[in-house]
């Protein structure tokens, strides 16, 4: 059955495109065992995983890591006896059925911090075959390198991943490892694991969730500026509705000051037209009263307050014929008439 591509990892250094390397928490926790033990002497482990070639890349899966029963210094020397491959064999039938061993992994105290030529002969022995991995941890750094074997030679990789997932088979191996890792009860490899686990989980929840915050706050600032923008609009809106509310208040008012002018007006024009109605019938009774008193033969008799002028303004309607009347009369000063006295008129 094909290996699925595992969904928790974590990303180590810089991984290259070509050959992508996955290392299970498990035999990464391992790696750290090992490395807590190392004092003078070396200690090894065989890696154990699958290949996988997909869409042109090349996914290696390592899922566990079998200690080696002893590794040997023969002066600057590295030495692995095929015993102890033969063991590891052994071991990998046991507890990674349908598994390979893809590669070694060595802890040393201090130099070297490369791989030497001794690291490459024994790789050479081995592994020989195209793409198996070989992992150098130094004590003193902890760092961990990773190199892989190409073109017959090993090449040092920018980085890996770590996954995370059930992985039986290793729970297996490192419980029934224990004593010879110096473990003790307090320690159950389960637990260690398993807190590695949640710890990662746990920081990916971490940044699911800032980024899901950040998110929240983008959408709220949007929604906030189109309130904003809606509001703005309308208001923009009813300051338009309200001039032209304003501007038909102003027609109306000025309509109804122009009606009500024209009444007053009108009003006015009938209260004219009343007092010249009620000077003509005025003039009318006093044309009455003149002409009572002027008798057949066109005399007019003086009364208190007449002046040749409003005697002519009384017959004839104008001041016109003050000179006519006083030549009938035969009067120089129009002004000395007296009341009772008989004019003649023209």
């Amino acid at each position: 059955m094909k290996k699925q591509l595992p969904k928790n990892v974590r990303q180590i250094g810089n991984v290259s495109d070509s050959s992508k390397i996955y290392v299970e928490d498990y035999v990464d926790t391992f790696f750290n065992q090992l490395c807590d033990k190392t004092d003078q002497m070396p200690i090894g482990a065989f890696l154990v995983g699958e290949k996988v070639e997909e869409e042109d890349q090349d996914l290696i899966y390592i899922y566990g890591a079998i200690q080696m029963c002893e590794v040997t210094v023969k002066g600057q020397d590295i030495q692995i006896q095929d015993a102890v491959w033969k063991n590891a064999c052994e071991i990998c039938k046991q507890y990674f059925e349908n598994a390979e061993i893809l590669g070694w992994f060595l802890s040393v105290s201090g130099q070297p911090s490369e791989a030497t030529h001794n690291i490459k002969k024994i790789h050479k022995k081995f592994f020989s075959k195209e793409k198996s991995i070989f992992v150098l941890k130094n004590t003193l750094d902890r760092e961990e390198q990773f190199y892989i074997h190409k073109y017959q030679e090993l090449m040092e990789c920018g980085g890996h991943y770590i996954y995370y997932e059930k992985n039986l088979e290793m729970q297996n191996y490192m419980i029934a490892s224990r004593k010879n890792n110096n473990m003790t009860p307090s320690e159950p490899v389960e637990d260690r694991v398993t807190k590695n686990f949640r710890d990662a989980i746990k920081e990916k929840m971490e940044k699911n969730e800032e980024r899901h915050g950040a998110r929240l706050v983008y959408a709220a600032s949007t929604f906030l500026v189109l309130v904003v923008f809606v509001i703005g609009i309308t208001m923009i809106n009813n300051y338009d509705k309200m001039q032209g509310v304003q501007q038909s208040l102003d027609i109306i008012s000025k309509s109804v000051a122009n009606k009500e002018g024209d009444e007053v007006m009108e009003t006015g024009g009938e209260i004219v037209k009343e007092d010249k109605e009620k000077e003509a019938v005025e003039s009318d009774g006093e044309r009455e009263n003149i002409e009572e008193t002027i008798l057949e033969d066109d005399v007019y008799v003086v009364e208190k307050g007449d002046t040749l002028a409003t005697i002519s303004r009384k017959v004839y309607g104008d001041i016109s014929h003050v000179e006519a009347i006083c030549k009938m009369n035969g009067l120089e000063d129009g002004n000395l008439i007296f009341i009772g006295q008989k004019l003649l008129l023209p």
